[in-house]
């Protein structure tokens, strides 16, 4: 049965009898065998494939504010049973999540209990894979995805400026309604986008990707997991 029963909350998923994946495609996070290394290899490499096939690629470096702190715990519940099904008992059904606090001032005063609805244990073993559930559906995007843990970045290659920053624009706006739906924030202030070619005339160029209605900053230089890229690839600050 779904874990789910409220008619006010039929915006979420539908609940799966069957199991499925919680690593979709792109998505390298905490996996065994795979580094930042590894999704920092594969981002690059398609940047580098776009430069053999003379376009241009435009990216968006994703930041979730306190990705961690607002991860749903009814979403989450939902996405448990439908991951993880019915044959890891209570598991299953978010009890890892039922977490209460109280808090104590001067004098050993303390507040009555309060129930925590959302965030996820943190310095908890359980904290990187209820996460990696929690977002193992990332909606799907014509550009391509590469997430990693709380980290994500979308790329679009093609001949034509415009058509680079329309394509950006409008997935944002799908991965945009996704975080709504399931209360992750994104801070425009830190989501930055990118541009990687080999056009010196147009070394200046800035993209101009849109959210909400309003301009993305643009960064020449972002740093995706650790590592300083720029537009030719180069990796000249990155050294330094």
């Amino acid at each position: 049965m779904c874990p789910l029963s409220d008619p006010r909350e039929t915006h979420l998923r539908p609940c799966r009898t069957n199991h499925r994946p919680i690593t979709p495609a792109g998505k390298r996070g905490l996996r065994h065998g795979r580094s930042t290394v590894d999704q920092v290899t594969l981002l690059t490499q398609d940047i580098e494939d776009s430069f053999s096939a003379k376009k241009k690629a435009g990216t968006v470096f994703v930041d979730i504010t306190a990705a961690y702190d607002t991860a749903w715990y009814r979403g989450l519940t939902h996405l448990q049973a439908a991951a993880i099904g019915q044959t890891h008992g209570p598991h299953g059904h978010g009890d890892d999540c039922n977490r209460s606090f109280t808090l104590t001032i001067g004098n050993n005063k303390r507040s009555r209990l309060r129930r925590l609805k959302k965030g996820v244990p943190q310095g908890s073993v359980l904290e990187p894979i209820l996460f990696k559930i929690y977002t193992s559906d990332l909606p799907t995007t014509i550009s391509r995805k590469y997430a990693y843990a709380d980290n994500l970045a979308i790329m679009h290659a093609d001949e034509d400026w415009q058509a680079v920053e329309g394509m950006l624009s409008k997935d944002m706006a799908t991965i945009g309604a996704y975080f709504q739906t399931w209360k992750l924030k994104l801070s425009t202030a830190k989501t930055v986008s990118a541009a990687f070619h080999l056009n010196n005339k147009a070394a200046k160029r800035e993209l101009k990707v849109k959210y909400n209605n309003k301009t993305l900053p643009f960064c020449s230089e972002p740093k995706y997991l650790g590592v300083t890229l720029d537009r030719w690839l180069t990796y000249h600050r990155h050294l330094k």
